[in-house]
């Protein structure tokens, strides 16, 4: 097994809030072209809604349910292959926590995620409010509510709510707008961004 890069096993070690600098940054970007032995197996296989071909380089994201106070720190793709391990733990703690249900999320969302972060210059670090919703709960949520759809994205992993640690919600709304990767819903009074891998749209709730 090959020693894991220090610079990769420091990012994973340091806490969620840790400052994500200019010297940390520089680092891991550099870790894109070595294979990483943490447990990241490479995966030719996962979610329905993969994307085809993934760039080179390492993606990784810090996500804290806000319903199970469960945070993952994963890389979900390393070298420009996607990561059997990573994707495992963060299907985990995505999962619909009402029923405890576990469903494969879209790889392109995780990608959004990443590349939304990358573009505002803040770490990955995002709290979720809704990740995967199982039929049942969205039945449930949908008859409380009329802002819940029949057939929301969160039933198929490619829907999430979010906050983006340390950063002013409009501000990441307009960022992920200005992406064209998908739906971007703006909840102000309930403090969330929805992100979705759907038709380009978007809305105020």
């Amino acid at each position: 097994m090959r020693r894991v890069p220090s610079a990769l096993a420091a990012w994973l070690a340091a806490p969620p809030s840790a400052p994500f600098d200019a010297s940390r940054r520089r680092a891991l970007r550099a870790l894109g072209g070595g294979t990483i032995a943490l447990g990241l197996l490479h995966a030719g296989t996962g979610p329905a809604f993969a994307a085809a071909a993934p760039p080179p380089g390492t993606r990784r994201l810090v996500l804290h349910n806000t319903h199970t106070n469960e945070t993952v720190r994963a890389a979900f793709c390393v070298d420009g292959r996607y990561c059997a391990d990573g994707l495992a733990r963060i299907d985990r703690v995505l999962r619909d926590h009402r029923s405890g249900d576990v469903h494969p999320i879209d790889r392109n969302l995780l990608e959004f995620l990443h590349e939304v972060a990358e573009r505002t210059g803040r770490e990955p670090e995002f709290e979720v409010i809704s990740g995967y919703r199982s039929p049942a709960s969205n039945a449930m949520l949908r008859a409380r509510s009329g802002g819940v759809a029949r057939r929301s994205l969160h039933m198929d992993g490619r829907a999430i709510d979010v906050r983006l640690v340390g950063y002013d919600l409009a501000r990441l709304r307009d960022a992920a707008l200005a992406m064209e990767r998908g739906g971007v819903g703006y909840y102000r009074a309930s403090r969330f961004v929805h992100l979705d891998t759907g038709r380009v749209r978007t809305w105020a709730g």
